[in-house]
């Protein structure tokens, strides 16, 4: 039983049912503020100093704030970010329950916060968003989402599209951003890290077995049966048919010795 089954069944009751959707819709309100006043999200968002004054309101309410993009576009970003979202999170209560996607996506808020704390950057939602993203590729790698509604991809597609960007910038970045990924996606590590690396070694198993196997394998030039009495290999006479006799030795058809008849009684 690992800690997240031990913890299920401790604190299972207290899971909050369908909390992606209700993220969801405290999101859809906070774009609808955003709209009647822009300066509305500075108010939310994870600014450590001004939650170190008393505005700890911030720890939360900046998992509330969309990805909003230009303003050009913002209904448009905000729309297939809202509806992603919903998505990942309808998936996931589906196979992991809604306990586990708590216990995921508030470990990955701690993360987080811890990192904009001890590093003063704040990629907000992003990095939590990501992880469900991975966590989702992780169950469901070949499921088909339709992007803009008209381009279809597999969502193990998009995941590994994310990481490598998350990758780029990790090499890229200050040690603020580093520090901060690896803080924030600390969650999908405890949930699956254990499988990412059992599966890692499978493979590499699977790949030394197949170098083994070509490297022993019989050259196709090098025949495989071969007649004791005439020399015939399978190669020169793909028709013959081969036995092994009591004596040990592979024989044709033709020249197998045959079983000496029964003692008379």
């Amino acid at each position: 039983m690992t800690w997240i089954d031990r913890a299920e069944r401790r604190f299972g009751h207290l899971a909050i049912p369908h909390l992606i959707r209700i993220i969801v819709g405290f999101n859809v309100l906070v774009f609808v503020l955003y709209k009647l006043d822009p300066h509305f999200l500075r108010v939310l968002s994870l600014d450590p100093a001004a939650v170190m004054r008393g505005e700890v309101w911030r720890l939360v309410t900046y998992v509330f704030i969309p990805s909003i993009g230009s303003p050009l576009f913002d209904m448009v970003t905000v729309f297939f970010y809202i509806w992603f979202l919903w998505w990942l999170g309808d998936g996931l209560e589906n196979v992991m329950g809604s306990f586990r996607v708590n216990l995921f996506y508030f470990l990955g808020m701690i993360g987080t916060t811890v990192a904009a704390f001890f590093t003063g950057a704040n990629f907000a939602t992003t990095m939590v968003n990501s992880s469900l993203l991975f966590a989702f590729a992780h169950f469901c790698p070949d499921e088909v989402i339709y992007i803009m509604a008209l381009i279809p991809a597999k969502v193990k597609w998009l995941a590994w599209f994310t990481g490598i960007l998350l990758v780029y910038n990790f090499v890229t970045q200050g040690w603020d951003y580093r520090l901060a990924l690896v803080v924030a996606l600390a969650n999908y590590f405890l949930f699956f890290g254990r499988d990412v690396i059992q599966a890692a070694a499978h493979r590499r198993g699977v790949q030394t077995r197949r170098s083994r196997f070509e490297a022993e394998r019989r050259p196709e030039s090098e025949a495989m049966h071969h007649c004791t009495v005439c020399g015939r290999t399978e190669l020169q006479a793909p028709e013959l048919e081969f036995r092994v006799a009591k004596d040990g030795q592979e024989y044709c058809l033709e020249h197998l010795p045959k079983a000496p008849p029964p003692a008379a009684t």
